[in-house]
């Protein structure tokens, strides 16, 4: 009894007995006849059929028929078996008998797969063809070792890709080895065969193969992509092993193909094939020379033989302008010869051109290739128009055998800040010098290593049919580990290199993408941390390697210390810093928003623990601790007093040992978040507002015993604790140190009231000007004596 899947009975009955669902099935059908009964030639091949009658009379119901068969619901038999020779089909348009055959699989169910689903990008028809031609000239190759007389022809070994626009065509001819009519059938009637599969264990088997192969094929189904952009497909081919040449033809919707002799002597070739793809209506756009030029230069620049375009050209020539006539008569009088009218035309022409580049510059010995060709390179594969900062070319051999070239680029393509876009295209994958793929997403690389351009070619990687997706495997980690250490040794190489200024050209553009790898990549911070670069309190204009920091340390240091801000402005001026800065102790200042994050991923370099100095225990060594703990003891009255004012602000009040001049500081605690990082988690958009608080809770206010203000709230501490000026004081003190230690105060405004309030006590009646009233004095007039006048006078 025949076997035929659930999925195949379930699309039978769905589909009713649809006349596209009569093609072959691919069923191993076991002959039920003895061997004397087969007829020698004869093929055996299963098939469903539509048959609705049930009458016992006709052939397929008939009783004892040895067909094998089963009847499900609706009339459907199947699995029926026919014996047949190869049968005559309709005749070619050249007047020879075609042959029809079976495919030998499940052909319309497979056939939709490869078309609509195996391959994500159709332009890849072109690469999968001519890797095929290529295999073929391979074979050739070999054999003719053991067989000069293949090579009788005296042709050379290349692929020429010829298009017509017009009529929508694609030409593929190679001069390969060609096929006889059994390998037809076997390679192209059998889908996911793989001739080169097939032809690599036969050397194998025989020892023959004498060295490294560039042998492309091993799925069987490259062919098949053809339709992806054809409605038909053409193959002739010619096989030195014989003298007639065929011709194979199948449609993308059929489950059948012909094959049949050629009898037109103009199409013989000489030796190889000659595939012709019929484009779909809107796929003739793939039949434009410049378009088809593209595709080779793109996934196939490097295959091993030449492969010629059939390119459009023009030169310009000078040719003569017909004179008019009216102008010809007016000067036929004229004895004088005149010098003929001329213009220039360009003049078209079509000729095959050389599309790809045959050895590719990662094939040779690096120390042959200079380091202009390698910066050529460089710029040609991936348009950029500056030269990489470095390069590095390798073999690595083993376990896994790949060879790469690796750049470092001038400048971030993106844009320095832009993290995120790791899909770059940057790592361009070859198999056996055919291009895969350029879209990767941390197959090759950890996306902080995104910026490193270049080149992967190996013989032997895990790939999908498609040929598209590098499919994860122990052999993938070995080579993206290989190809990581190798990029880490190019970046230390610039580091270390004499020209200071390329590396900070490149900390300048990438700096952050390493910073990035010490929260991703925790097995490789000991490659990314001496790559690291960060001002200090002694260097403040230009950066420094973790290395010159452990270099400069003190006989007594045990631990690195940082502190994170937003400027090195904020960083060299926080109250932090001042008694560190009094031991001549060096500071990292962490002034970009990822610095604190990688460096708490760090913990620690080379036994060196990263100490943040605005946390609370922070151990600088006190001269005397007798006193110390006295000074404790001593002011235990007044931070009891000070939390239990401030309450819930802080955890505790605690007297400091990292203050010289300032009377409080305000630190985190050992667990919670600095200043740096609150300010940070409050500008994130979907910040968690419940553990921003829980931190805030962990907040440790330290006082300084030496200050003035600090004595005069002892003082006040024991006088009078409920004050209202001391407590004043307190809820001041503690907002200018939320302040000055890099908070963000949550009423400003307040806090702006208390200031005005207390320089307006400071400062009242102290220069206003000093008004004494004094009483004004009148002076003595004597009085004037007028004597009066006769009235005689008066007129």
């Amino acid at each position: 009894m025949h076997r035929v899947s659930r999925t195949t009975l379930s699309s039978i009955l769905r589909h009713r007995g649809r006349s596209h669902h009569r093609s072959a099935f691919a069923v191993a059908a076991a002959p039920h006849s003895s061997a004397a009964e087969v007829k020698p030639g004869s093929r055996w091949y299963s098939s469903v059929i539509s048959h609705k009658c049930n009458c016992g009379k006709c052939n397929i119901c008939k009783p004892g028929r040895r067909d094998a068969q089963f009847t499900l619901k609706n009339g459907f038999s199947v699995a029926r078996r026919y014996e047949s020779t190869v049968a005559a089909s309709d005749s070619s348009d050249s007047g020879a008998p075609a042959e029809k055959y079976e495919y030998q699989a499940e052909v319309s169910r497979l056939m939709d797969l490869i078309v609509n689903s195996l391959y994500s990008n159709k332009e890849v028809f072109l690469r999968e063809l001519i890797s095929n031609a290529s295999d073929a000239l391979d074979k050739l190759r070999f054999l003719s070792v053991t067989q000069p007389e293949l090579l009788k022809d005296s042709l050379d070994l290349d692929i020429r890709i010829q298009t017509d626009k017009d009529n929508g065509t694609i030409t593929i001819t190679d001069s390969g080895i060609g096929m006889t009519r059994q390998e037809l059938v076997d390679c192209l009637g059998t889908i996911a065969q793989s001739g080169t599969a097939k032809f690599l264990k036969a050397l194998k088997d025989s020892k023959e193969s004498g060295g490294e192969n560039n042998l492309i094929g091993q799925f069987g189904v490259g062919f098949y992509s053809a339709f992806l952009v054809s409605d038909k497909v053409a193959v002739e081919t010619k096989s030195p092993k014989s003298d007639k040449q065929l011709v194979w033809e199948g449609e993308a919707n059929s489950s059948t193909y012909t094959i049949r002799e050629e009898t037109d002597p103009e199409k013989v070739l000489p030796r190889g094939t000659r595939i012709t793809l019929y484009l779909k209506r809107d796929d003739k756009g793939f039949a434009h020379p410049e378009k088809v030029q593209n595709l080779v230069k793109n996934y196939s620049q490097f295959v091993s033989f030449p492969i010629y375009t059939w390119q459009e050209k023009g030169h310009t020539k000078e040719v003569e302008v017909d004179e008019d006539p009216a102008e010809a008569k007016d000067d036929a009088g004229e004895q004088t010869e005149k010098k003929k009218k001329t213009k220039k035309v360009i003049e078209k022409y079509w000729e095959w051109e050389q599309t790809n580049e045959t050895q590719p510059i990662w094939l040779r010995n690096p120390k042959e290739v200079t380091t202009e060709e390698y910066n050529e390179f460089y710029r040609k594969t991936f348009n950029e128009y500056l030269d990489p900062l470095a390069s590095s070319h390798f073999t690595t051999e083993g376990e896994v055998e790949f060879r790469s070239i690796l750049y470092v680029p001038p400048a971030a393509s993106q844009g320095k800040g832009d993290l995120m876009n790791f899909k770059t295209k940057n790592i361009r994958l070859y198999v056996k010098r055919v291009f895969i793929s350029d879209d990767f997403d941390g197959e090759l690389f950890p996306r902080y290593l995104s910026f490193v351009k270049g080149v992967v070619d190996s013989n032997d990687l895990p790939l999908n049919v498609s040929r598209e997706i590098l499919q994860e495997s122990r052999i993938v980690r070995i080579m993206r580990k290989r190809l990581v250490k190798k990029a880490f040794d190019m970046i230390l190489g610039i580091s270390m290199s004499d020209n200071r200024e390329d590396y900070e050209a490149f900390w300048e553009n990438f700096g952050k993408h390493l910073k990035l790898g010490c929260i991703e990549d925790p097995q490789n911070h000991k490659h990314i941390a001496p790559l690291l670069r960060f001002f200090s309190s002694q260097s403040e204009k230009e950066m420094i390697s973790l290395d010159e920091y452990v270099e400069n340390m003190k006989s007594d240091q045990k631990d690195i210390y940082y502190i994170a801000a937003d400027s090195v402005s904020s960083a060299k001026n926080t109250p932090f810093l001042e008694k560190l800065l009094e031991k001549d102790l060096e500071v990292l200042f962490l002034v970009d928003p990822i610095d604190e994050v990688a460096v708490q991923n760090l913990k620690a370099y080379k036994e060196k623990n990263f100490v943040d100095i605005s946390k609370e225990d922070l151990d600088l060594g006190t001269e005397n601790e007798e006193k110390g703990k006295e000074i404790k003891e001593e002011f235990k009255t007044t931070c009891d007093w000070m939390k239990k004012r401030l309450g819930d602000k802080v955890a505790s009040v605690q007297v400091s040992y990292r203050l010289s001049s300032s009377p409080c500081v305000l630190v985190s605690g050992k667990f919670g978040w600095s200043a740096n990082m609150e300010r940070l988690m409050k500008a994130q958009h979907a910040g968690d507002s419940s553990a921003l608080e829980f931190m805030k809770g962990r907040r440790v206010f330290e006082i300084n015993p030496e200050h003035p203000i600090i004595k005069s709230l002892q003082a006040a501490s024991k006088c009078g604790s409920e004050d209202e000026e001391a407590l004043r004081a307190i809820d001041l003190l503690f907002d200018a140190a939320l302040v000055s230690s890099g908070f963000t105060p949550e009423n400003p405004a307040q806090l702006g009231g208390k200031i005005y309030e207390m320089m307006g006590a400071t400062l009242a009646n102290k220069w206003a000007e000093q008004t004494v009233y004094k009483p004004q004095i009148l002076e003595t007039v004597e009085a004037e004596i007028v004597e009066p006048a006769e009235a005689g006078s008066q007129k």
